[in-house]
């Protein structure tokens, strides 16, 4: 099993996917109102899709459920960081520790092999990533420590979910039929508790933004599909490192749309993270 070079493109591809769907937290919507609606259009989206690919074999269940309790966490502390901070600063500090963690997952649980310039790679991403989010602040005010927390405890469930997918696909032999149900599946817990939380009142501004949380699920779908299926044909931990290159992408996003400024620092972990994907891609 190794990184061709088909699979480093398409997992390069969706990271660009997951920073727009990202971007689209911050529009003029409450976070976990955003999330909520990005995370049912998936479902809504996944379940003629389901028809198609049909259901996984009963392995991958399993795993199914274990990541929808997992996929919970993440979308509630990720809202909550969101709500708290700039994109700029809780983006890269989410991602920026999952593919270390991940890494070590993956050689303790998974086996995959990694060599050491896909070691080198990921240390490369990972700093690069680190630190944009510790000294890439806008007008260098620091986030808050819960918006921080929030954030790390992102990071814990990206390299959980990331480990508990890749293994489910590949439990399941058909990562399209795996991808499918998941999102399927995944779509109602984050829709009842922001029902019970809110309200049927309170969730009605979500109505003003339909189309761009359409976009955002179909981002979002199609960039966690593409990696789960690279987990299959790829080791987990060079499919998870090369998805945080998201973040350069966030980072675009983020002074172009968001205004956030640049400043050479962004710069600085942008000659990183490309220093680690041509690591993790070469050797």
């Amino acid at each position: 099993m190794h990184l061709s070079l088909p699979v480093f493109l398409a997992v390069l591809t969706a990271a660009a996917l997951h920073a727009g769907w990202n971007a689209l937290i911050k529009i003029r919507l409450d976070p976990f109102l955003a999330m909520t609606l990005i995370c049912f259009t998936c479902g809504v989206i996944a379940l003629p899709a389901l028809l198609i690919t049909g259901l996984p074999k009963a392995a991958a269940w399993p795993w199914i459920i274990a990541s929808v309790v997992i996929h919970l966490g993440y979308y509630l502390f990720l809202a909550e960081a969101y709500r708290r901070a700039d994109m700029g600063q809780i983006y890269p500090i989410a991602r920026g520790a999952a593919p270390l963690m991940t890494a070590i997952a993956s050689l303790l649980f998974v086996h995959d092999p990694l060599s050491v310039g896909n070691g080198l790679g990921i240390v490369l991403l990972g700093a690069g990533v680190l630190l944009i989010s510790l000294r890439g602040h806008r007008h260098l005010v620091a986030p808050s420590k819960v918006a921080v927390s929030c954030a790390l405890l992102t990071a814990v469930t990206i390299s959980a979910y990331t480990i508990v997918d890749g293994s489910g696909a590949r439990a399941a032999e058909d990562p399209n039929a795996y991808a499918a149900a998941l999102f399927a599946v995944d779509a109602y817990p984050m829709l009842i508790i922001c029902l019970f939380w809110k309200g049927l009142k309170g969730v009605r501004p979500a109505f003003g933004f339909l189309l761009p949380g359409f976009a955002g699920g179909a981002m979002s779908l199609a960039a966690y599909w593409i990696a789960i299926w690279a987990m299959t044909v790829a080791p987990i931990a060079l499919v998870a490192a090369i998805r945080e290159t998201s973040v350069l992408f966030g980072g675009l996003i983020a002074v172009i749309f968001l205004k956030e400024p640049m400043t050479r620092v962004r710069a600085a972990s942008g000659a990183l993270i490309l220093g680690g994907l041509f690591c993790l891609r070469m050797f």
